[in-house]
């Protein structure tokens, strides 16, 4: 059979299988070994288990749990409302200020936990009901928390960037800085459209009232500034040459905990058993699909579709930016059904040759991809931060979430094009801490 028509196939029957409602991971294992035994016969499956468990024999697998437990410790915290109680209390006077300091308090929070539902769910719950009281518009109010929630899968330390790492065999430390300047453009964006729409809204006055002595903004600062230090620390460890990103997220993780216990007295073993029950869950769910994700490449190689797929587009005589739209459609669209690491490790091995092929830098791509899975996050059917934003304020409709949600679409995809206008956004702080693109 024809290689490219297998791949349609394949295409197909995987959606199929993944929309039965099987687990993502069950689900590439069944299709690896239908296919596997169709086209290699059933001794192929002897190598099953060698390709699962090689997968994650891999030393840098092991940030992804610690950073986990760096963000459910943080998240079973009052960080995320001290953290947003602090902003507040130093931008309130700003006119749109409280808006703006939820949306620094989900870049914060994101960038500690890099978890976009946790986001969600720790600064909305304060955020939320005072942009209400204070006069902002539901749609403001609920759309400026579901999306600053999406910034945790981009701004370091990134759980999807060190998937997307592992699935190319990518520089997991360039990965990491090369989203320091999207995520604070994206930042930036959001801001700005927040400020903008809080301005058209009319009372801009009322919507930045508030009033702090300084002693008061002086006072939150401590409960806030460990976790601060603890980003710096983990980053500068890591890309001063101390330690490999592994070992930074060991310590990072530990270091949380200490915090979480000794700030936020967070004694009870009941309390510290849910933190490490919850990690493990997450972190086994991960590396289950970054496995069976293995033997899911495995088969599309074994089968020659990955390598048919990128010959027939370098045959392709059409501009290569019509190329990369054509791939960002695709991302988009995988982005609304499924979660991110699984887009990744699924249209990984088939998307990085082609866009190697067509002259891309995949540390640059990383991005590209990234952001478009945080759009995934606040579109419908799926949609996670906007379940998550309805869970926390019910008497917001979902239709309200999603439309307050659109103009931050509307900013993602504006950053898409300025990062294929300016690859330098991505690709200069990586080459400038780390050398030249390798």
């Amino acid at each position: 059979m024809d290689p490219l028509l297998l791949g349609g196939i394949v295409a197909v029957l995987t959606i199929l299988v993944l929309f039965s409602g099987v687990s993502v991971a069950i689900g590439l294992l069944i299709v690896s070994a239908g296919f596997l035994i169709v086209f290699d016969g059933p001794r192929s499956l002897e190598l099953m288990p060698e390709i699962l468990f090689g997968k994650l024999d891999n030393f840098a697998l092991l940030s992804i749990p610690m950073f986990i437990i760096m963000g459910a410790s943080i998240a079973s915290t009052r960080a995320g409302a001290d953290l947003y109680e602090a902003l507040e209390r130093w931008l309130t006077r700003i006119p749109g200020g409280l808006v703006v300091s939820n949306l620094g308090a989900c870049a914060l929070f994101a960038a500690m936990s890099g978890s976009s539902p946790a986001t969600c769910a720790a600064i909305g719950k304060m955020g939320i009901p005072e942009m209400r009281r204070r006069g902002y518009p539901d749609g403001v109010a609920a759309g400026s928390i579901a999306a600053g929630g999406t910034l945790g899968i981009l701004i370091p330390p990134s759980v999807t960037m060190i998937v997307y790492g592992i699935a190319t065999e990518t520089s997991i430390g360039r990965l990491f800085l090369a989203g320091v300047i999207p995520g604070l453009l994206l930042v930036g964006l959001f801001m700005a459209w927040s400020l903008y729409s809080t301005w058209r809204s009319g009372d801009a006055a009322r919507l930045g009232s508030g009033s702090y002595t300084w002693a008061e903004r002086f006072e939150i600062l401590p409960r806030v500034l460990p976790f601060l230090a603890i980003i710096i620390g983990v980053l500068y460890a890591m890309y001063g040459g101390i330690a490999t990103p592994s070992e930074t997220a060991a310590v990072g993780a530990l270091l949380c905990l200490v915090i979480a216990v000794v700030i936020y007295k967070l004694w009870n073993p009941r309390d510290l058993w849910v933190v490490l029950r919850d990690s493990t869950k997450e972190s086994v769910m991960i590396l289950f699909i970054i496995a069976a994700a293995g033997v899911f490449s495995y088969m599309l190689s074994s089968l020659f579709i990955t390598q048919s797929i990128a010959e027939w587009i370098g045959t392709l005589e059409v501009n290569r930016w019509v190329l990369m739209a054509a791939v960002n459609v695709f991302l988009l669209i995988a982005g609304f059904f499924l979660p991110p690491v699984a887009v990744i490790l699924m249209a990984a091995p088939i998307l990085l040759p082609i866009i190697t092929t067509a002259g891309f830098d995949p540390i640059w791509f990383a991005v590209v991809l990234t952001i478009n899975m945080e759009i995934g996050l606040i579109s419908p059917p799926v949609g996670l931060n906007l379940y998550v934003i309805n869970g926390i304020a019910p008497d917001i409709s979902l239709r309200t979430i999603l439309l307050g949600s659109l103009p931050f679409v509307a900013c993602m995809i504006l950053a898409i094009v300025l990062l294929c206008l300016f690859p330098g956004l991505a690709t200069w702080l990586p080459n400038l801490v780390m050398g030249g693109a390798i």
